[in-house]
């Protein structure tokens, strides 16, 4: 079967949909092809089921990107504001965490609904399990999708398929491939937002406080973010790790201050002046949980009597919580990767509409571009508008 259509938009996620009501909106014909049993996946899973769908803070510089303005356009184009204004306009009830986080008070289904509600307003078609199997530019300068439904031309093509985060859900290369296809170049993917491991002998140090979470300042280089750490069974989570993830190298140190508001070189010295008969980790677990306490003194020789201790190895272990040097050895990958880092390189892209430079008619919205947002809702948010954008012109 052939099928013809204005825009063909091959992702059903955040942007795709998105992209989809900008288009259908404007009296396009538009039909999404998405290769998944169940549209919008990642959207259900986001925000522990309840979608972090946007920051109230959004601006460019929460993101990271080859060049650094390239978000700057789309976001004032259509910015968190307007998503928010979209979401009331439906009724879902939201609330607001730290840090100017959204998230429904429902469920993530919330969003989708509304996305595809939007999308059928808008004369929308949205196709699941559809496999493509090539896709071509015509002679004619249309764009030719050969899938396993049937062959489907269009004016414009928009490949909203996303990165290579999480895979158990779908997650391909095929919106590389595709680019690379009509000549446009990749900048080095990575896992972002996501989780580092330890190598076998530290891990095997901290097994005993696998659980534990505690807030720390992470630091990587000039990089710095204070919020929440977790330590797991492979090494560290928690905000302010997968934050920090997306700036690591392998072999760079992180920085961890597990005490940010206390000098606690002076705090140990101190108190073996006031409280010698003290024992070192009692001082050091009000500042941190008692099994952490009872690490950073074993690692750093000063179990017991703060009075039966030498000063210097009370500073050094004072300063040793302030700014614990930790070495990992690698990250979870994309397997617990909120983003893929990197993409198409945004060199090849109109900032204004997202079309390919030098290609008429061929768009890339959402996470397949070398854009990458924030943990806390900056990822939707450039869906939204990277895929509203497109949505114009397309």
């Amino acid at each position: 079967m052939r099928f013809s259509y204005d825009v063909v938009i091959i992702g059903a996620g955040a942007a795709g949909l998105m992209c989809a009501i900008a288009a259908g909106k404007r009296g396009r014909q538009v039909v999404v092809l998405d290769h998944a049993r169940k549209i919008a996946e990642k959207i259900r899973i986001s925000g522990g089921g309840r979608c972090n769908f946007t920051n109230r803070y959004t601006s460019p510089d929460a993101f990271l990107s080859h060049n650094p303005h390239f978000m700057k356009s789309a976001l004032q184009q259509y910015s968190q504001h307007d998503f928010v204004a979209l979401v009331e306009k439906h009724g879902i009830a939201y609330h607001e965490k730290k840090l100017g986080q959204l998230f429904c008070d429902e469920s993530a289904q919330d969003i989708i609904t509304m996305l595809l509600d939007e999308c059928a307003d808008a004369g929308v078609t949205v196709t699941s399990e559809t496999h493509i199997e090539a896709v071509a530019k015509t002679p004619q300068g249309r764009y030719e999708i050969v899938s396993d439904r049937g062959t489907y031309d269009a004016e414009s093509l928009v490949i909203a398929s996303g990165g290579l985060s999480i895979p158990k859900i779908g997650a391909t290369g095929f919106g590389y491939d595709i680019a690379r296809q009509f000549g446009l170049g990749i900048r080095q993917t990575s896992a972002g937002l996501v989780p580092l491991t330890f190598a076998a002998e530290l891990l095997a140090r901290c097994k005993d406080i696998s659980g534990l979470s505690v807030e720390a300042e992470v630091q990587c280089g000039k990089t710095q973010f204070a919020e929440g750490l977790l330590f797991t069974h492979r090494g560290l989570s928690g905000p302010s790790i997968l934050q920090i993830s997306s700036y690591w190298d392998v072999g760079q140190t992180l920085s961890v201050n597990l005490a940010p508001a206390h000098d606690m070189r002076n705090v140990m010295t101190d108190k073996k002046r006031s409280h010698p008969k003290q024992d070192a980790q009692t001082i050091l677990s009000e500042f941190m949980p008692k099994r952490l306490a009872s690490l950073f003194c074993a690692l750093h020789d000063s179990a017991g009597r703060l009075a039966d201790i030498p000063d210097k190895k009370l500073t050094i272990l004072g300063m040793a919580v302030n700014d614990w040097q930790v070495l990992p050895n690698g990250t979870e990958g994309y397997r617990t990767a909120e983003v893929t880092l990197g993409g198409v390189d945004t060199d090849d892209l109109s900032s204004k509409t997202m079309q390919a430079r030098q290609i008429d008619g061929l768009y890339f919205i959402g996470e397949v571009v070398d854009v990458t947002g924030h943990l806390g809702g900056y990822n939707f948010q450039w869906a939204w508008s990277s895929g509203y954008v497109a949505g114009q012109y397309a």
